[in-house]
């Protein structure tokens, strides 16, 4: 930044010196402007010399300040003209290319006003003196294309800019959406493995419990109840192992498997049955393929309100599964153990509800009839 300050700095020099330099040369010879009575311009002078450096040497600071260096730029180019010193207005030209380029923030009215006093000093002087001769003409033509091209390098500039600021604008609009995709994905990790470990303990928990019993009776059955918390464990682990690596993982989920869809539901009612659960299914409907989102919700769903049937049910549950034309119904039925009334919802209701409405769909859970119902309904449709 600082390096292009001072090549801006020295080209600027670099102007005011040609300007000093060209009028200086065409004072000193005379001839630039003849009136019409064909008498030559004033010959330089000290008076001259002293008002073309007041109108040259201001532009060496015409980026830093454009309207004041006008405005003395102005006065000095309408005292030569008016004493008709002879010479080329390259300088007062410099000076509106840079106010129309370089705003640098100005206000209009201000801007304008310098804009139409510094005109008005520069030709009311030659237009009482000489009227509308062929100077003026040249001057002001000169003068009108400076302001129309400083004008339009100001406009191509911004539209410049402005461009640049929308492809960064729409840079962070991406790594936000980027980063609230990062989040939701994080979160449903977060809940998935809230699901795998809840549902893991409780078949553990009740696993270890028959096993216990079962030890010196049944030492096979038993055995079979190790196994199946073996199994559990296991697998859970793994499961959990992966959830946990995504979740420490700023970068992204690569590597975790995708939840498990109805194409599971046989295993889950397995287990369930192994953990004690007599579990009935019953399915009504033409079984279709599922969107993945629809898949995977209603297989949380059902795992979760499994669960719920283990911990507080009385042993017993039904799961019905209805494929309808536009959505598919789960419903989860399970007898209620004596004294456990209707309660605060827990994370685990709450965690299909929000589950069924990401899909799009609904669920209603509460007590009915002595049973804990879970009805959840699930439209087909990808969520966009």
């Amino acid at each position: 930044m600082a390096t292009l300050r001072a090549r801006s700095l020295l080209f600027d020099t670099a102007i005011a010196a040609v300007a000093l330099a060209m009028s200086l040369g065409a004072m000193g010879h005379g001839g630039w402007n003849r009136d019409h009575t064909g008498s030559a311009d004033h010959r330089l002078d000290a008076l001259g010399v002293a008002l073309a450096l007041a109108m040259a040497l201001p532009l060496v600071a015409r980026r830093i300040w454009p309207v004041p260096v006008l405005a003395v730029v102005a006065p000095a180019t309408g005292a030569l003209y008016g004493l008709d010193y002879g010479f080329p207005p390259v300088a007062f030209a410099v000076a509106l290319y840079t106010v129309a380029r370089w705003p640098h923030g100005t206000r209009a009215a201000i801007r304008n006003a310098v804009l139409a006093g510094s005109v008005a000093v520069l030709l009311v002087p030659s237009l009482a003196q000489h009227g509308f001769g062929p100077g003026v003409f040249a001057g002001t033509v000169v003068w009108a294309l400076a302001w129309f091209a400083g004008d339009r390098m100001r406009q191509r500039h911004e539209r410049i800019a402005s461009a640049a600021e929308r492809a960064r604008q729409a840079e962070r609009e991406a790594e936000r959406e980027r980063r609230l995709a990062s989040a939701e994905e994080r979160t449903r990790i977060a809940r998935d493995l809230h699901d795998s470990a809840g549902h893991a303990v409780n078949v553990i928990l009740v696993q270890a419990g028959a096993a216990r019993l079962l030890l010196e009776q049944d030492p096979a059955r038993s055995r079979a109840a190790l196994r199946t918390i073996e199994d559990v464990a296991r697998e859970t682990l793994v499961e959990i192992d992966q959830l946990v690596r995504a979740l420490r993982d700023p970068g992204g989920t690569d590597g975790v498997e995708p939840p498990a869809g109805l194409a599971a539901l046989d295993t889950l009612v397995a287990r369930s049955r192994s953990a004690g659960l007599d579990v009935g299914v019953e399915e009504t409907g033409e079984r279709r393929a599922l969107p993945r989102g629809i898949d995977q919700a209603a297989y949380r769903i059902l795992r979760e309100a499994l669960t719920n049937a283990s911990r507080h049910g009385a042993g017993a549950a039904r799961v019905e599964l209805s494929y309808g034309a536009s959505a598919l119904e789960l419903v989860v039925t399970n007898p209620l153990r004596a004294g456990v009334g209707e309660g605060r919802e827990g994370h685990g209701i709450v965690g299909m509800r929000e589950r069924a409405a990401l899909v799009d769909g609904t669920l209603e859970a509460g007590p009915e009839d002595g049973s804990f119902r879970v009805r959840a309904t699930l439209p087909y449709r990808e969520v966009s």
